[in-house]
């Protein structure tokens, strides 16, 4: 007989997403308040800076100068939607478990939902984090992308790490 006294963790992937969502709602409405558009605060002279940068595009700006806006933006919210549907069934199957894996869904889940909310409610993502590594200027993110990119790396190293034998 098998007992399953194993912690169904699923409640801490939940507050792990929410934390993020609330960190980068209030991280952005920060930047709204303190910095006026086409400004910025310098944190560390030639290499980062706080923005006010408004994405109509996808990652890295993608597809912002297309043609139909708002085709893009309605395509970039239903490519969200189904996003936030399948880690949500992965995290439901796999996140009783406190693994590497199911951390990195939380993070990618409050990432995706955190932007989501700026595609429907502002028509464009707030990035405000923008970093220069000597000639390199990385386009300008905000906290949703830093968990999303996150959690897609911890997955990464969790599928490149050997596997133990069951």
């Amino acid at each position: 007989m098998t007992t399953r006294s194993q912690r169904d963790w699923r409640w801490l992937m939940a507050l792990i997403a929410l934390a993020v969502i609330a960190l980068d709602r209030w991280s952005k409405l920060w930047i709204k308040a303190h910095i006026a558009m086409g400004q910025a605060i310098v944190v560390i002279p030639r290499v980062f800076r706080l923005t006010d940068v408004h994405n109509d595009g996808a990652a890295f700006s993608m597809f912002e100068a297309a043609r139909s806006p708002a085709t893009v933006r309605n395509l970039l919210i239903a490519f969200s939607v189904i996003a936030v549907i399948a880690v949500l069934v992965l995290l439901w199957r796999f996140g009783r478990g406190l693994t590497v894996t199911s951390v990195a869904l939380a993070l990618i889940l409050g990432g995706a939902l955190g932007n989501l909310y700026d595609r429907i409610h502002l028509r464009y993502v707030i990035d405000f984090l923008e970093v220069h590594i000597v000639h390199y200027h990385w386009p300008d993110f905000n906290v949703a992308d830093s968990a999303i990119v996150t959690g897609a790396c911890l997955i990464l190293l969790e599928m490149l790490r050997p596997q133990r034998d069951a």
